[in-house]
């Protein structure tokens, strides 16, 4: 067998594609990273409530998008959604919804880690000014809740990036998708992947250097 001659004149032909779906996975991203966020911090507010019945759907839902793969999870909601609900709305939504889901339930997860790890003398103090509990949440578990789990809420979002390419299997025109289009058009599948894997790798560094950058932040200021 003779040695492979690697030809990259093919990606700078068919840049504009795999650009274009740069645009969708960053979307995505973006948009699930919010969710996530805002999410997250909802249902671990609902994992710590007194009320019993939230805090048995709130565990039930973690449970479930923490222990199956993302990737049965987008099939699931891309089929049976539709099926069993008769509910269908674009598969960019379909997959904003399956992805949304999915890092809500592992950032509920970083916020209860650190909301747990607040001092009590804090939740004290809250009682000794009389602020309500809206207010005690708001001006005082939610910014040391954020701080402390910004480093894992990264973590995360770095994960979410590299799973939006799971959507390729519905058909959804990302990065992945337009890469695996391109290979079986060009027939030059070693050069398009190995330039996917470099875009996925280039966007995910810097978001990697900024979370070691919080780890030690955060040690100093709690040293």
């Amino acid at each position: 067998m003779g040695r492979y001659t690697w030809d990259f004149s093919v990606i700078a032909a068919n840049w504009d594609p795999l650009m274009a779906g740069l645009a969708v996975t960053l979307q995505l991203t973006a948009i699930c990273a919010v969710i996530g966020l805002v999410g997250g911090f909802l249902v671990c507010q609902m994992v710590m409530s007194r009320i019993a019945p939230l805090r048995w759907v709130a565990i039930g839902f973690i449970e479930v998008f923490r222990c199956t793969p993302a990737l049965v999870q987008i099939i699931w909601i891309f089929y049976c959604v539709p099926f069993f609900f008769g509910v269908f709305y674009d598969p960019f939504y379909m997959a904003i919804l399956a992805l949304g889901m999915n890092i809500t339930a592992f950032n509920a997860e970083a916020y209860r880690a650190a909301i747990q790890a607040i001092p009590s003398s804090h939740y004290d103090a809250c009682t000794a000014l009389g602020l309500s509990p809206l207010k005690k949440t708001l001006f005082v578990i939610l910014p040391q809740a954020v701080l402390m789990a910004i480093p894992v809420l990264l973590t995360n979002t770095i994960g979410l990036l590299q799973q939006t390419s799971l959507v390729a299997i519905v058909a959804i025109a990302d990065l992945m998708y337009e890469g695996k289009t391109l290979a079986t058009q060009t027939y030059r599948p070693i050069e398009i992947y190995t330039t996917v894997a470099f875009i996925y790798f280039a966007l995910s560094v810097p978001l990697s250097q900024v979370v070691g950058l919080c780890e030690r932040r955060l040690r100093s200021r709690l040293a």
